[in-house]
């Protein structure tokens, strides 16, 4: 019997503890309110050092079933202000999704996203511009449909990714944010019930690589700590080494002023398995699953997005990696660094893969996949047809909502 056949008898019981929803969470996104709704009710803590679920712009059919499975309490998405125009905000999955969950006491984080690509060729809009008048019309909209009703709102998903480059450090990004946010906190002190809604702006990215701290993200920290309505920032720590997140922390702790928080609403080492995308797989997996020696990870990742694995396959691809395996317990070490500053409020972990993630697979591909709990596209359904839990996060996701 080989190593990795003698692993899995042991981890029988492992899996059989992760393997299906109770009977409460098995629920699609479909399910309609009203009488008979299975979807569970929660009982959301206070922002204080909670970590939540994180479905960016794509809730999955089963989201309401996998946060059920991982016992998450809190739920955040994003929302493209373009997508405003196209038809009511509350009607979009997005918002939907988060207002449902609120209804039924989860904790929600609404990031609003505002996509000016650098390869979009379209300059940031200019105050008293034309143009951000028309933001103005279609933030309205999303504020019409979230003010008082989600608890968090975040002005801004990833500004110095989501802009023109030439932006970033002249004064242009921060104006048009400043310009959001005075928008943002104007309409909620004019709506009834607004102050439910705590605002933060954010999130601030690759502060870890060189170049990326500079002109823009000091005047960001400086409004931050200088606005009173403005609850805090956000961050996105994804990182090639654990020790990245570290410089996050550096940096804004003492930027935050004494009555600030933080977000962490995307966290991850997805660079660190981008680099090692084009690795071999180990001899131990390649002589167990009989593929030739010299298979690289991304195929094998590409092969299982083809056609799904059965989960054990999945996990032996994962756990006979180092590059993986000795940072399994990420999402735990970095949770609970982020408590240990006294200053977080909300962070939010992935839950599933949506199907940009998997689409023309290769090894230039950023694989957000390997992040999230549940492992919907590489690994067959369970026998009850609820997702598979991705390797290593799902179990650390449950004991950190005990802590």
């Amino acid at each position: 019997m080989s190593g990795l056949s003698r692993r899995r008898l042991l981890q029988v019981p492992m899996l059989a503890g992760l393997g299906a929803f109770g009977a409460t969470a098995c629920n699609s996104l479909h399910d309609k309110p009203g009488s008979a709704d299975p979807i569970r009710r929660v009982h959301a803590p206070a922002p204080d050092g909670v970590l939540g679920a994180n479905f960016n712009g794509a809730p999955s059919e089963n989201l309401f079933g996998e946060l059920g499975e991982a016992n998450a309490t809190w739920v955040r998405g994003f929302f493209a202000l373009p997508d405003a125009g196209k038809a009511k905000a509350a009607q979009s999955r997005a918002i939907g999704t988060l207002l449902r969950a609120g209804a039924h006491g989860y904790g929600t984080v609404l990031s609003l996203k505002f996509p000016y690509f650098p390869n979009r060729g379209k300059p940031l809009p200019r105050k008293g511009s034309e143009a951000m008048r028309a933001e103005f019309a279609r933030l309205d909209k999303v504020l019409e449909a979230a003010l008082g009703k989600v608890d968090i709102l975040v002005i801004g998903n990833e500004p110095f990714i989501e802009c023109p480059r030439p932006d970033r450090n002249n004064g242009a990004l921060n104006e048009f944010y400043e310009a959001i946010a005075g928008h943002v906190i104007a309409s909620r002190t004019a709506h009834p019930g607004g102050d439910k809604t705590a605002l933060y702006l954010g999130a601030l990215t690759k502060l870890d690589e060189p170049g990326e701290i500079g002109k823009g993200t000091e005047r960001w920290m400086s409004y931050v700590r200088d606005t009173p309505e403005i609850a805090g920032t956000d961050i996105h720590p994804h990182v090639a080494d654990p020790a990245g997140v570290d410089t996050y922390l550096d940096y804004i702790r003492p930027r935050l002023g004494p009555d600030k928080k933080f977000l962490a609403t995307e966290f991850s080492l997805v660079h660190l398995w981008q680099k090692h995308l084009t690795d071999r797989v180990s001899a131990e997996y390649a002589a167990e699953y009989h593929i030739r020696p010299d298979t690289k990870v991304w195929q094998v990742i590409k092969n299982a997005l083809g056609k799904p694995f059965p989960q054990q396959r999945w996990y032996d691809l994962l756990r006979t990696s180092p590059w993986f395996e000795n940072n399994r317990t990420f999402l735990r070490d970095q949770t609970e660094k982020f408590r240990a500053t006294g200053r977080l409020a909300v962070a939010t972990y992935g839950v599933s893969p949506d199907a940009a993630m998997s689409e023309n697979f290769g090894p230039d591909k950023q694989p957000w996949l390997l992040n999230s709990l549940f492992a919907s596209r590489t690994v067959r359904p369970l026998p009850d047809g609820t997702p598979a839990p991705n390797y290593a996060w799902l179990g650390e996701f449950k004991a950190l909502q005990r802590r």
